[in-house]
């Protein structure tokens, strides 16, 4: 009888372990990110034929992820590629644990959306590297991919 009692426990115990383990990649995943504020996934390649529409560009993406427990001012935040196209954020506050979708195209900036407004696409699908820089101009984060994938990377 005692088995059958304690099997419970040690399977409870067991599952609590495996649970802590597999939240330890993403908290040392936090630890690499300067103030938990990083680049989360790339979305450089546009589904599709490349047809510069403004749906097209829109589909061309970079999420910007918080995993602070608090908000975060984005305002003079800037998101780079290797060219040197550069996106600067004005007043936006992310909150605690969100993301920040950063489209190319134009469109009406919203809670967790912000539009670039560029009328050309901005990620190179061959190769090119994401740059999330803080106001000082200081890295915060980055992200590359090589070669033509799948069009999206997920940045850590």
């Amino acid at each position: 009888m005692r088995i059958r009692t304690t099997a419970p426990a040690v399977l409870t115990a067991t599952a609590l372990s495996v649970a802590l383990l597999a939240a330890s990649p993403a908290s040392a995943a936090t630890a690499r990110h300067q103030g938990g504020l990083h680049l989360g996934a790339i979305q450089y390649d546009s589904p599709g034929r490349d047809t510069r529409s403004n749906a097209s560009l829109n589909a061309e993406w970079v999420n910007i992820h918080n995993n602070t427990r608090s908000a975060i001012q984005l305002k003079g935040y800037q998101l780079q590629d290797d060219t040197g196209y550069t996106y600067v954020f004005g007043s936006y506050k992310i909150g605690a644990g969100k993301t920040v979708k950063v489209r190319t195209g134009r469109g009406t900036n919203a809670s967790g959306v912000r539009y670039w407004g560029r009328t050309n696409y901005v990620w190179n699908n061959t190769g090119d590297k994401a740059r999330l820089l803080k106001p000082s101009g200081a890295q915060q984060d980055s992200c590359s991919w090589a070669r033509l994938g799948s069009g999206h990377t997920s940045c850590h």
